[in-house]
């Protein structure tokens, strides 16, 4: 077993500037629809294409109350989102967390101002201890952003998902806290 020695002070860092990260709402619908249906957007994420805009706003009005669904806005666009999903019961120390950036805005720090507050949230105030997260072997980037905050791999699952004609394996990753 491992643990982390990093607090929610390390993964903090300063946003880009102009950037807020805010709750979603059912408003967001359309945009986080563009967002979800973009090809490089999806590539790292299970979402099957093209979402319509009923879908994603059903989703957003019928979300468990326990789940924290944040969005990044920069210059007046969504440009990522993250989904901090608790357990219950006997997994109450652990959550989950699923996340993409915008196409377009990747590599400016905005997934690691997104991860950055659902730590914060996690440690902060839900007093959670373990993060988990699934991540396919070929996001490098990805990978690289969540070990940078503390996320460790605890195994391969081979042919995990079907991704654009092929089999794809992905690293169960987590987080533990002191």
């Amino acid at each position: 077993m491992y643990e982390s020695d990093s607090n929610s002070a390390d993964t903090k860092q300063p946003s880009p500037q102009g950037l807020t990260i805010r709750a979603r709402c059912p408003a967001d619908a359309a945009a986080i629809t563009d967002l979800h249906n973009l090809p490089g957007y999806r590539w790292g994420t299970m979402r099957l294409p093209h979402h319509s805009v009923e879908e994603v706003r059903r989703g957003i009005e019928q979300q468990a109350a326990d789940v924290r669904s944040l969005v990044a806005v920069l210059e007046g666009r969504i440009v990522g989102d993250i989904g901090l999903l608790p357990a219950k019961g006997r997994r109450a120390h652990a959550a989950t967390i699923g996340m993409g950036v915008h196409d377009d805005f990747t590599r400016r720090g905005i997934g690691r101002a997104l991860l950055g507050e659902a730590v914060a949230i996690a440690d902060e105030w839900l007093n959670l201890r373990r993060l988990e997260l699934t991540v396919y072997t070929d996001n490098t980037a990805a990978i690289a952003l969540y070990e940078s905050v503390g996320f460790k791999v605890e195994g391969t699952m081979a042919d995990y998902a079907f991704r654009a004609g092929s089999y794809v394996d992905a690293f169960a990753m987590a987080r533990i806290r002191l």
